[in-house]
């Protein structure tokens, strides 16, 4: 290689790298869609990650799409007078949840296997008829990503 093959060669991976470190560098939200995520909940055990999750994630991409996704044991924080291990009621963090445009939906199979009625939850709580159908739903034709805290 002679010497302006050698200093062209050299311009160009210069350039590549330049190039290269924009491309990942940036904000990852910007020109994208906003994320579609759903969370799942199958023991209200995690309820209180679950939600400061979602709330961490809207922090960062406040147009982000967000399902919670609740069956079994999950469902128990979305049930009126529901509290977590600290004495603090959930619903007040269910709220802002939803004001910030999140969804939470309860599993009609769990309600019916644990003789629930959809009156015994507060009224953020949406109902489908099953969770884990819902969960594959919005995967497979909602092209959401899944998280289970």
């Amino acid at each position: 290689m002679n010497k302006i093959e050698s200093s062209l060669a050299a311009w160009i991976t210069a350039g590549a790298l330049m190039l290269g470190g924009c491309a990942t560098s940036g904000d990852l939200t910007a020109n994208a869609h906003p994320d579609k995520v759903v969370y799942h909940v199958n023991d209200s055990s995690n309820a209180t990650a679950a939600m400061r999750n979602v709330g961490n994630h809207l922090d960062v991409n406040p147009q982000a799409q967000i399902v919670v996704v609740s069956h079994a044991l999950g469902v128990d924080f979305l049930m009126s007078g529901a509290r977590d291990k600290n004495g603090n009621p959930y619903n007040v963090a269910v709220e802002t949840l939803t004001e910030r445009g999140v969804t939470f939906d309860v599993c009609e199979i769990t309600l019916k296997s644990r003789k629930l009625e959809r009156k015994q939850f507060i009224p953020e709580a949406k109902f489908v008829p099953s969770g884990v159908a819902e969960i594959a739903k919005l995967q497979a034709r909602g092209g959401f990503a899944y998280i289970k805290p």
